[in-house]
């Protein structure tokens, strides 16, 4: 996946038309939560997971530098204006990283995370997307609404599939990884029920193959196989996705301690608190190109004005830490380079080893 280009024109002319028809950009929901019962949900093929081996995002020669980005969002509770949002402001998101080059190659994936406990659609992942079609796969998610009311959800699950059910050029190419942002307002469960990856996604945990003999909706034996921590999951995770958590205003547990205490704990300082949900698609584009080191957050605030977004102060209240912390991290490797020991060890390659009995270096004479 990942061919083709983002047209901006080919993205207003299909809002025109929904409009001119009636339609709303999320149809697919909208045919399956009033026609359908809801015992026969179901996820849009195209973001079913069940059997899924990978989601892949490729090099090609129109993109020969991919860059993987998936946005996976809650669409319990409170949740579900999220993506109706994120479809509004798609050609935003999509114009900020190319038009200021914060990325040359964007490849991005959308999803919806619900509770595997209670939903009957709790994970939909679509596909690593360049052009279009990244509109088509918003429009395809069912917002089931759903969720347990216990201030969990199941993003362990929507994590555990990104870690072993991607597969990333940027990643096994270049060593690079891609980013996963998740919007949320709950916490993960502590552990990855394997009866849950056998019935939602079609495979025995840990190994990647499916079990064989089931559909979704059907009830797995027990088997007992163990549960996965979630640390181990997002430790493996990491390796692939740098990860960031948004927790907007207007969700159930917005400024919730336990909710984002839990949250820090694993991914540390990417956690983002976002004042203004509108601001959404604007604070991913600028966490991107931070990351990136393509800018800093006030060249960032400077491109919003440009392109004429009012998210400028909801994202710098958002990034504020997030950027003093990467500056401090810029500031360290530029301390580093202007080393001259460290300028030498660099120049000798992986294998040298310093020998502390000589050293006759011009550097270690001053």
């Amino acid at each position: 996946m990942g061919s083709g280009r983002w047209d901006y024109n080919a993205y207003e002319a299909a809002e025109a038309y929904r409009r001119e028809n009636g339609r709303s950009a999320f149809d697919y929901n909208d045919r399956v939560l009033s026609s359908t019962p809801r015992n026969q949900w179901r996820a849009h093929p195209d973001l079913e997971p069940y059997g899924v081996a990978v989601r892949e995002s490729r090099d090609s020669a129109e993109h020969p530098t991919s860059l993987a980005i998936s946005v996976l969002f809650d669409v319990t509770g409170s949740m579900g204006g999220v993506p109706r949002v994120l479809q509004t402001k798609l050609a935003d998101l999509h114009g900020l990283l190319l038009r200021k080059r914060y990325v040359d190659h964007p490849q991005i994936m959308f999803g919806a995370i619900g509770d595997a406990y209670s939903d009957r659609v709790p994970l939909q992942v679509g596909q690593f997307e360049s052009d279009n079609r990244m509109d088509e796969q918003l429009g395809e998610i069912v917002l089931e609404g759903g969720g347990g009311g216990q201030m969990r959800e199941s993003y362990d699950l929507a994590m555990y599939f990104m870690a072993h059910h991607t597969s990333l050029d940027c990643h096994e190419k270049r060593g690079k990884r891609g980013y996963l942002f998740i919007i949320g307002d709950e916490m993960p469960y502590p552990n990855v029920n394997p009866q849950h990856v056998s019935r939602i996604l079609g495979h025995g945990i840990g190994n990647g193959h499916s079990t064989g003999g089931g559909r979704p909706g059907e009830r797995p034996g027990r088997g007992g196989l163990p549960a996965t921590p979630i640390e181990d999951v997002v430790r493996d995770l990491t390796r692939k996705f740098d990860v960031y958590y948004i927790l907007p205003e207007g969700s159930s547990y917005v400024g919730n301690d336990e909710v984002l205490g839990a949250w820090r704990a694993l991914l540390g300082q990417n956690v983002i608190q976002l004042d203004d949900l509108d601001a959404v698609c604007e604070t991913i584009a600028l966490t991107i190109g931070l990351a990136e080191d393509r800018i800093d957050l006030d060249a960032g605030l400077n491109d919003l004005r440009n392109v004429g977004s009012r998210a400028g102060k909801s994202v710098e209240r958002a990034l504020g830490d997030l950027d003093a912390h990467r500056g401090n991290h810029r500031r360290d490797r530029h301390r580093a380079s202007a080393d001259p020991a460290v300028r030498f060890l660099r120049t000798q390659g992986a294998n040298y080893t310093y020998d502390s009995g000589y050293d006759n270096r011009p550097e270690s004479r001053w």
